[in-house]
């Protein structure tokens, strides 16, 4: 019989529903990584929230394990490459609790405009400080909303209604999905300049980690009021402390930290600070809820194999399998390399295929397209999800096909319409299985993608190959390939450069500053 193992503690309706549907089902909680290890191999399933730690090591042991399902969002606890590695598929609850943190931080951001929080304790201490806690109103107040995905969508829309001002900054937020939110997009800097309250809702990566330091914060208004329910290590908390301490920051509202559990913080004991224990998903509805959603998603799984809110695997048949997987790979490149590259508001895609490509199933590369092309921004992006969150922002995909390609025997292409500018790239197979791009921006080019390469566009003048290959040799970065494009002699001209190290912050400034380059821009793959 298929077997699930519920590790974590969960909303019993959870076991309920594997067992309705014939799977047996074990609940045991406060596992020592050991013995975990011990049972493990014995299950089909693995069902948790963030208490276990799906390491290597356990998932070494899992040897019949096919899925782990996580009731909540982030995967922090679970090494997703190991599960892949492992062929274990690895499912989350993205929507499950976005009511519920949304009205965690309205209900941060009223504690903090009234000091709730402090003026409970003193009362209940038996004083009477009315004149101590002076509050604001929030109405008339602007509210900047960093991240107007699922969650900070509802929170906009909480705050329109206590006739707040929201502006809104989200690099994938289009001007029509801001219409119809009702809110005002701006840029970073503008939010920062116009906030009385900032509110965050950004998943934690390389563009929004120390987002709120001492820089952007001297950008702000004086008095300004920060809440983030996101994720620690979004805010540097030694330069919030710092502007709290000058008056710059009028008060805080916290329910992360950079370092959780959070027993011990410069910030705590502050009378402009609320604290809560990551309490965002804490609501009785949102655990039934996420419980409910990760058990129907395993059980389906697991008996009929359907695929829903997976992280490393996209909703494929078993008999398309065999024919796809090759244009899996192209397709994540596609969209990697396009997503990294594209660094305004996207408003519409279109996916050519072309060739015998186009005669396949062509909506799991599809899916895949767009998880890796949004993945840069969103952190819950996933093969399943993707296209619903495009949607949610007013991002408008389309796909054609056509039947024959002039020069290749199948063609994968994206055209990318942003607020700035349009862009485009495409790609094919070479003996049938090997990815490349061949063409960027109408420039011709043929490159495999590496693990670290660096893509330049530049003024097609003499001197760039060999400044460039000076700056980066005399830095010890070694260069493992070299492709260049371009369309005509002294036009624009592509290179993509694959390298066998990351560049630093530094060196990238460095050669961003050659006297040919237009754009330089590090990109990851793998």
């Amino acid at each position: 019989m298929t077997k699930v193992l519920i590790s974590d503690k969960m909303s019993p309706l959870a076991a309920d529903i594997f067992r309705k549907n014939g799977i047996e089902v074990d609940v045991t909680t406060g596992l020592s990584p050991d013995a975990l290890g011990d049972i493990i191999g014995a299950y089909d399933g693995l069902a948790v929230r963030s208490s276990t730690n799906v390491t290597p090591d356990i998932l070494e042991k899992a040897t019949n394990l096919k899925v782990i399902g996580r009731a909540g969002i982030g995967i922090d606890n679970i090494d997703l490459a190991a599960a892949t590695d492992q062929g274990v598929v690895v499912m989350n609850t993205p929507f499950g609790n976005a009511i519920t943190t949304a009205e965690h931080a309205v209900a941060m951001m009223f504690a903090l405009a009234r000091q709730i929080p402090q003026a409970n304790q003193s009362t209940h201490a038996g004083k009477w400080e009315k004149s101590r806690f002076m509050g604001v109103e929030l109405y008339a107040k602007t509210l900047g909303v960093i991240g107007c995905g699922n969650i900070g969508a509802i929170v906009a829309s909480r705050a329109l209604g206590l006739q707040m001002d929201v502006i809104a900054y989200d690099p994938f937020l289009s001007e029509e999905r801001a219409q119809e939110l009702g809110v005002e997009k701006v840029t970073l800097e503008e939010l920062f300049s116009r906030a009385d309250f900032i509110t965050l809702h950004v998943p934690k990566n390389d563009h929004t980690k120390n987002l709120i330091n001492k820089d952007t914060i001297a950008a702000m208004k004086d008095g300004v009021r920060i809440i983030n329910c996101a994720r620690g290590g979004i805010v540097v908390e030694a330069d919030l402390l710092a502007a709290l301490e000058s008056g710059k920051v009028a008060g805080a509202a916290l329910d992360v930290f950079e370092t959780e559990p959070a027993t011990d913080n410069p910030l705590f004991g502050r009378d402009d600070v609320i604290c809560t224990p990551h309490l965002g998903a804490s609501t009785t509805e949102a655990q039934v809820n996420v419980a409910l959603q990760v058990a129907e998603q395993m059980a389906d799984f697991l008996l009929h194999g359907a695929v829903t809110n997976a992280l490393n695997m996209p909703s494929i048949s078993a008999e398309d399998a065999p024919r796809l997987k090759p244009y899996m790979k192209l397709a994540e490149q596609l969209g990697s390399f396009a997503g990294q590259i594209t660094e305004h508001a996207i408003k519409s895609v279109n996916i050519v295929y072309e060739g015998g490509v186009a005669d396949l199933n062509v909506r799991p590369l599809t899916a895949i397209i767009a998880a890796f092309l949004l993945r840069p921004q969103l952190e819950t992006v996933n093969m399943v999800n993707a296209l619903h969150l495009a949607e949610s922002r007013g991002i408008d995909f389309s796909v054609t096909k056509k039947g024959s390609s002039n020069d290749f025997r199948s063609l994968i292409s994206l055209q990318i319409v942003t607020e700035q500018r349009e862009r485009s790239v495409a790609g094919t197979l070479f003996t049938g299985r090997e990815p490349r791009i061949v063409n960027i921006d109408g420039v011709p080019i043929e490159a495999a993608l590496a693990p670290y390469m660096l893509y330049v566009r530049n003024d097609d003048k003499p001197g760039l190959i060999g400044g460039l290959g000076t700056l980066l040799g005399d830095a010890g970065r070694n260069i493992a390939d070299f492709r260049l494009g371009r369309i005509a002699a002294g036009e624009v001209a592509v290179s993509l450069i694959a390298l066998d190290q990351p560049l630093s912050d530094e060196l990238l400034e460095q050669v961003r500053k050659l006297p040919q380059i237009r754009q330089a821009k590090p990109l990851r793959f793998g």
